[in-house]
């Protein structure tokens, strides 16, 4: 016990201090004038619009118990998602993370579940060394493994080998593993590799690996698993579970909208706007904290993105470089906002134009996703499936450290939060 009742005493009356001073009572009017009078579309400073709606722009709501009962638009659903060990670096200079990627499905499907494909990736500075070993296949076909090294930098090593590592391992397993889904493919994540897209955007160092023909790989994959999914005709998307997006709120900073934003992201702001509240009790109404109804779920209408690393895929970007075989305005990306309010939580899911702009198959992914997280609470059953599948335990992450460890006769570099936290789940 680090705090004693006076210093509990103490910090709620720093929270009523700051419950005097920070009036949010207008936000919900500029979260409405936001909505109403700049997303249709939202220009940015050049002119530019980087916020389309698609169909009739609208907040929709539906009874929880009910969505959750109702028939789902696809009999069978995908998921997948990647796990890491987290950066590690060691004495001998290496750098090294470790992710593995798994796809599962609903109802499942115990020999895709199996089926894993790893990535090593690796930094060292030593220009002589050459850590580098194409695929190759254990576990009687079932695991696919590779060791990626990744260019050298002064910085960012840890951040680099990650990232690399995570969507190496993620966008080559779905592109292995494509043809197992007939219905709907879930991303665990967003549509594209955002953290590689953002390197554009960094200092000097990131803007030239953004270069690099690593980097770039692995955006194609995410490209060309796009245009196999469109070839087949089968719908995918991507389920943010964490969405931290600042391109609305930001293009309405910089612009001269003669609006004050108050929110530091897009979360806040359609949390805002889908968020519904009741100040009375004798109604019957199920609540959440501070009065939150909680019995409707509430949603968007589409919009297409085109500001910030969407920029990037949007029909006048240049998609990294990459040669894209079907008409550019295809892998827009297209994304509805869907807000939980017994959680509080509120979640983004992305698409490509080339479903989107059917009516009926972007309702249908809607349909989908807001009857899944109504009856679970959550993600939907094949993300949080593919999470299990993919999930690197606290205790099994340590483990394969000592291995490496071990394995290279070197000790891991320990800081003081490493031997205070350890790892985390």
């Amino acid at each position: 016990m680090t705090l004693d009742p006076v210093h509990v005493d103490s910090i709620a009356d720093l929270a009523a201090y700051l419950a005097r001073n920070v009036d949010d009572t207008d936000h919900g009017d500029v979260a409405a004038r936001v909505w109403a009078d700049f997303l249709d579309p939202l220009y940015g400073p050049e002119g530019r619009a980087v916020l389309e709606p698609v169909g009739e722009k609208r907040l929709r709501a539906v009874d929880v118990e009910d969505i959750a009962l109702a028939d789902a638009p696809f009999d069978t659903t995908h998921g997948l998602d990647s796990g890491t060990i987290n950066p590690t670096t060691f004495k001998n200079g290496l750098v090294v993370d470790l992710a593995q990627a798994a796809m599962a499905a609903a109802p499942s499907d115990l020999d895709l579940h199996r089926r894993r494909s790893i990535v090593a990736a690796t930094h060292v500075n030593d220009s002589t060394v050459t850590l580098e070993e194409p695929w190759r296949t254990v576990d009687e076909g079932y695991c696919r493994r590779r060791v990626l090294q990744v260019p050298r930098v002064n910085r960012y090593a840890e951040g680099i080998v990650h990232a690399l590592a995570l969507y190496l391992a993620e966008s080559s397993h779905a592109l292995e593993h494509a043809d197992a889904v007939s219905d709907l493919l879930v991303l665990d994540g967003p549509l594209y590799p955002v953290e590689l897209l953002n390197w554009r955007d960094r200092d000097a160092e990131l803007q030239a690996l953004a270069e690099e023909l690593q980097p770039r790989s692995i955006v194609e994959n995410y490209i060309r698993l796009v245009e196999s999914f469109v070839e087949r005709d089968v719908p995918l998307c991507g389920f943010v579970k964490n969405p931290a997006s600042k391109r609305i709120v930001g293009t309405l900073r910089e612009g001269d909208h003669g609006i004050d934003v108050p929110w530091t992201d897009d979360t806040a702001l359609f949390t805002r706007l889908l968020e519904r509240r009741t100040d009375r009790g004798d109604d019957g109404r199920r609540r959440g904290p501070e009065n939150r109804r909680t019995d409707e779920l509430s949603f968007t209408s589409w919009f297409v993105s085109r500001g910030g690393v969407d920029a990037t895929v949007a029909a006048d970007g240049d998609a990294y470089g990459v040669e894209r075989q079907l008409d550019p305005e295809l892998y827009e990306t297209f994304f509805v906002s869907v807000y939980e309010p017994r959680s509080g939580v509120l979640y983004r899911v992305e698409t490509p134009y080339a479903f989107a702009r059917e009516a009926d198959t972007r309702e249908a992914i809607a349909r989908q996703i807001v009857g899944e997280v109504a009856a679970r609470r959550g993600p939907p059953e094949a993300v949080a499936k593919a999470d299990g599948l993919a999930r690197i335990s606290a205790s099994e992450k340590s483990a394969l450290r000592q291995r490496f460890a071990e394995t290279l006769d070197t000790d891991e570099v320990r800081r003081y939060d490493d031997v205070r936290w350890g790892d985390v789940e």
